[in-house]
């Protein structure tokens, strides 16, 4: 689906003309066009055979319901949505149906047909004009008409004669496609699935050979993953039963929704990296038992590449657009390379023009990427500035890195820099911190003659391990491999290979994936525990042997204001401090910018090339260029770091957070009293129940300061180098004529004219630069404030209820406050059977 960003101008058109009001596009957020379609596509279905069910009216309040969200004017926008869909007959225009259609994947329009035909089979049957219609709607979303008939009989409880067809259907509606997504969409695809035929059981077969490894850990705990997030869904259902009868406050629900959405998004990505021709592209094949990336001597990866599991083997192909599309594989053979003359020259015009956003690649084979782990072919690092950047955006979203180098050059003084500032990427510091998720693969052993060799390669590979602190002691994170001959299936590489393929499934499981899944059980046994004390608190109230007097009910009232007071005065500060941080930062900028040039300029005084100005003049050019890109990275990141993160962030952050804690602390201490009053421990879970947040642990580090990085300040076009203007205007425009004299002449007038275009072009980029900066900083200040609002407002909604329930209660009768505790007492039962299921899963 696209983003918010993307979406077109006549979809949020036709959206204000359905819903009567002035829209834009961040009204038109990707769940909100999700459910203006399947809210056409469920009306069309219902009033296709001119008659409306009781069961097709409760199954469409089921459905829409189980995509509007709570928070923000959700269910009010559904509302006007289903009325002017409705009045306006959008179901029956096929223009308008497909102007809705357009915006959404493949899957994400066969997960809009599933609902259509969940709908026609609400009243036991599926008319022959429901299902006429679901295939006209088909023919506009360019379904296969055979997806359809798999439908039918899932449906119809009938079973399917194209297994083949079955396993596209399953293939598509897989929620691993939906992660990106809300969390909503994830367990929707999960159910419909459900009510597929299933597909029969194949005799086992023996290994094709294909395989290099074998992954029965990683899935015993995938499959452990599935059920904990079973259990999340079991929970949350009771959560929102209790919650619609007002016996637990909303952002219960929200909590253990933002649980589920934590567990479901668990993808791990491991990304591929090193220096080009290292073998990455020959590792990936080796992973996937066969030669399917493209393989050259020079530089090929002009793009990132995602290898996940499928059912079947396929490529997507993502546009920056927004657009997605279904790829052969030889096109994607074409599309993950890099023209050779285009290597050959050093121009990057191919990658700042290029459309493609990523290329995910699905293969059966591909076991280790069950269940959300994904392997990501990075660009080759220090190769060109433009795909080093690309490379070094993707390690910020990275669970943990595949560093590849080359056992007959091992480790040259620029690669380790390279793997020096991996780790760093990794561990999110320059502070030398071991990283724990870095790999380091010494790639082309076989090349090595002979065991004297191969003990030089370990030895001064380890030295340098040990000496920079890359990673943890005594972990298996060094491996000396042949990905070539482990494609080609030779036992002694195939076993180390094998090796290395182990010690990655220890990680993803044993090292990384049980703790988090521990986590997640700590975290849901907590919420449950308060949950059963919030509904005790509702017995006791029900009953009358919880009661606030009226000075208790004042006191309640009293903390709750001060909270509010409380929000608006750290709301207040926290503007304060962000304007005078915006004022100090462009004052601070101004200055640095200022002698930017002639600091540029002196350090011009140390660039060099190995190549003739008088023959070479294109090779001159990019060396001066790519140094040129150095020194300015290296200008940007000192003032980052030394000045705007130093001396302006931290000191104006460290006062806001003090008094951000001093504040917080006082809310906390006056809802531990009323606490006390009640017997209960609902405040502790609000002021913690989400660790990870940085409310309870307010640091520069809560920032994310890491994102203030020259990668993502800089505009693409100066981080690939003044080298696409400069080549233009040097070569062809002949500013370097045959009157300078002897090559040091000439190397010198290309020197200054390289300096001169990049810092014009600098000069050009410094107003979009400086508000890429500015952004970055309100919108971390902005979730600072976003994670305390939520936090105070957490603890005013648990009171607010408690005063709710008791007024409440004061106006039933006997019999129904009996029925209601009988009912409270069936869901505590409920909650202690699913603690005791959760608690077993510490056991993995």
């Amino acid at each position: 689906m696209k983003t918010s960003e993307t979406i077109a101008p006549k979809i949020i058109e036709l959206l204000s003309k359905v819903t009567g009001k002035n829209l834009d596009a961040r009204d038109v957020t990707p769940p909100v066009l999700f459910l203006a379609a399947l809210i056409t596509v469920l009306l069309g279905v219902m009033f296709a055979d001119q008659k409306v069910t009781e069961e097709e009216k409760q199954r469409w309040q089921k459905t829409l319901n189980r995509f509007i969200s709570e928070e923000g004017n959700a269910r009010q926008l559904a509302m006007l949505l289903s009325k002017g869909i409705r009045e306006q007959k959008i179901y029956i225009n096929s223009y308008e149906t497909l102007t809705l259609l357009m915006a959404f994947s493949e899957s994400e329009r066969l997960l809009l047909i599933g609902f259509g035909y969940e709908m026609s089979a609400a009243d036991g049957s599926i008319d022959e004009s429901e299902k006429q219609y679901l295939r006209q709607v088909a023919i506009l979303a360019e379904l296969k008409p055979s997806y359809l008939d798999v439908f039918e009989a899932g449906f119809t409880q009938q079973s399917v004669s194209n297994l083949a067809v079955l396993e596209e259907v399953r293939s598509l509606l897989d929620p691993a496609r939906f992660h990106e997504l809300d969390t909503l969409f994830v367990k929707a695809a999960s159910d419909l699935l459900s009510t597929l035929p299933a597909a029969p059981v194949a005799p086992k077969q023996e290994s094709s050979g294909s395989q290099v490894a074998s992954y029965d850990n990683l899935k015993k705990f995938q499959a452990s993953r599935r059920q904990l997030d079973s259990l999340c869904y079991q929970l949350y259902e009771i959560v929102q039963s209790c919650s619609e009868r007002d016996f637990l406050p909303n952002n219960f629900v929200e909590d253990v929704t933002k649980i589920s959405r934590k567990i479901q998004s668990q993808r791990f990505r491991v990304a591929v990296v090193g220096e080009f021709s290292q073998g990455k592209s020959t590792l990936l094949n080796a992973l996937l038992g066969e030669e399917v990336q493209p393989v050259r001597a020079i530089p090929c990866s002009g793009t990132i590449t995602i290898l996940r599991y499928g059912k079947r083997k396929q490529v997507i192909c993502r546009y920056k657009d927004g657009r997605q599309e279904e790829i052969s594989i030889d096109e994607y053979k074409t599309k993950a390379s890099i023209p050779k003359a285009a290597v050959v020259n050093n121009y990057g015009d191919e990658l700042a023009s290029s459309e493609i956003e990523e290329l995910i690649f699905e293969h059966p084979d591909l076991e280790l990427c069950k269940s959300g782990v994904e392997i990501l072919d990075s660009p080759g690092l220090n190769e060109h500035p433009d795909r080093t950047a690309i490379t070094e955006r993707l390690l910020k979203d990275t669970d943990a890195a595949l560093f590849l180098t080359n056992a007959s050059r091992l480790l040259p003084e620029k690669e380790k820099e390279l793997i020096q500032d991996v780790r760093n990427q990794l561990t999110n510091s320059t502070d030398k911190l071991r990283a724990e998720n870095l790999f380091i693969l010494v790639n082309f052993m076989d090349l090595l003659d002979n065991d004297e060799d191969r003990q030089d390669v370990t030895q001064r590979l380890e030295e340098f391990v040990t000496r920079e602190k890359l990673i943890v002691v005594n972990k298996d994170r060094v491996h000396y491999i042949s990905a070539k001959a482990a494609l080609k299936k030779q036992d002694e590489y195939l076993q180390s290979f094998q090796a290395f393929t182990q010690a990655l499934e220890q990680f993803l499981t044993v090292e990384r994936g049980v703790i988090e899944i521990r986590q997640f059980v700590d975290k849901i046994k907590s919420l449950i525990s308060v949950v059963l004390a919030e509904l005790q608190q509702a017995e006791e109230l029900l009953d009358g042997s919880l009661a606030l007097s009226q000075a208790e009910t004042q006191k309640v009232l009293e903390q709750m204001g001060e909270a509010s007071g409380r929000d608006v005065k750290i709301r207040i500060l926290h503007d304060q401090v962000l304007d005078l941080v915006i004022e100090e930062t462009n004052k601070s900028w101004d200055q640095w910018a200022e002698k930017l040039g002639d600091r540029l300029a002196e350090k011009s005084g140390n660039w060099s090339s190995e190549h003739s100005g008088n023959f070479h003049q294109k090779e001159v050019v990019a060396d001066f260029a790519r140094q040129f890109n150095k020194d300015l990275s290296d200008e940007l990141n000192d003032w980052i770091d030394n000045q705007l993160k130093e001396n302006i962030l931290r000191p104006y952050l460290n006062n806001l957070d003090e008094e951000i804690r001093k504040n917080l602390v006082a809310i906390r201490t006056s809802f531990n009293d009323i606490d006390t009053l009640r017997n209960s421990e609902s405040s502790k879970w609000i002021f913690h129940r989400d660790q990870t947040s940085g409310v309870n642990d307010f640091d520069l580090g809560s920032l994310g300061m890491a994102a203030l990085g020259v990668a993502v300040l800089v505009p693409t076009f100066i981080l690939a180098g003044p080298i696409l203007i400069v080549l233009g205007s040097l070569l062809g425009g002949g500013l370097l004529g045959d009157g300078v004299g002897g090559i040091l002449g000439k190397q010198a007038a290309i020197k200054q004219q390289v300096l001169d275009k990049g810092c014009e072009q600098f000069v050009e980029s410094l107003e979009k630069t400086f508000e890429n900066i500015d952004e970055i900083i309100v919108a971390e200040f902005s979730k600072r404030i976003e994670q305390v609002e939520e936090v105070i407002g957490g603890a005013i909604s648990m009171y607010e209820n408690l005063l709710e329930q008791q007024e409440a209660i004061n106006q039933k009768n006997l019999e129904q406050r009996e029925a209601e505790k009988a009912w409270i007492a069936q869901k505590r039962l409920e909650l202690e059977g699913l603690r005791n299921s959760v608690e077993a899963m510490v056991k993995i």
